[in-house]
């Protein structure tokens, strides 16, 4: 990782903010100083079997780890930037740290001490353990949404728009999971 940070720092990023069903995931992270490992990289440059060893290892070593959910229908009632902020601002609330360092550029709770870094969870280990823990975390509440619902192919696709749940939306319609805001379809009434 290029970036030095503070003991005690906590690490956040978010999934799931372009996808068009589930929850946005955050995760916040604190990690001791001295921690490494092979597999601590932003977790979109990870397979899955990486980043559960990864997790796995973040949750033994971790001095704090806390994870939030903003289900669908708080997102198409206040946008996907507010969930992203409530989240993350949620998050500061729960896990106590010094500062707290966040993937991407928000505008968050002045009053706790924060840094926005663009790109956060290439440079951060501490972000990069928030997003391997966010995405797992997701991911799994992703497959047991798809038992609910497996017609839309999210134990694949993770709710992102693949073709098959692209082609479930259209021949089905949205369910009470997708965001009516991302998918612009009315929701059938059964006959």
């Amino acid at each position: 990782m290029s970036l030095d940070v503070p003991e005690g720092a906590c690490g956040m990023d978010e999934v799931g903010r372009g996808a068009l069903a589930g929850p946005l995931v955050a995760a916040a992270v604190v990690l001791p100083a001295a921690f490494s490992h092979p597999l601590l990289r932003d977790s979109k440059l990870l397979s899955a079997p990486q980043r559960e060893r990864a997790e796995a290892a973040i949750l033994e070593a971790a001095r704090a780890v806390a994870v939030v959910e903003v289900p669908p229908h708080e997102i198409d009632l206040r946008g996907v930037g507010w969930a992203n902020r409530w989240a993350f601002e949620e998050l500061m609330r729960r896990v106590p740290a010094p500062l707290y360092l966040v993937d991407g550029n928000l505008r968050l709770d002045p009053g706790r001490p924060h840094r926005c870094i663009p790109g956060g969870d290439r440079l951060v280990g501490a972000i990069s353990a928030a997003s391997i823990v966010a995405k797992v975390h997701r991911d799994r509440r992703m497959v047991e949404l798809d038992r609910l619902h497996p017609r839309f192919g999210w134990r694949r696709n993770k709710g992102y728009g693949s073709r098959e749940h692209l082609e479930a939306l259209l021949e089905l319609g949205p369910v009470a999971l997708h965001r009516t805001t991302f998918v612009h379809l009315e929701p059938r009434l059964p006959l």
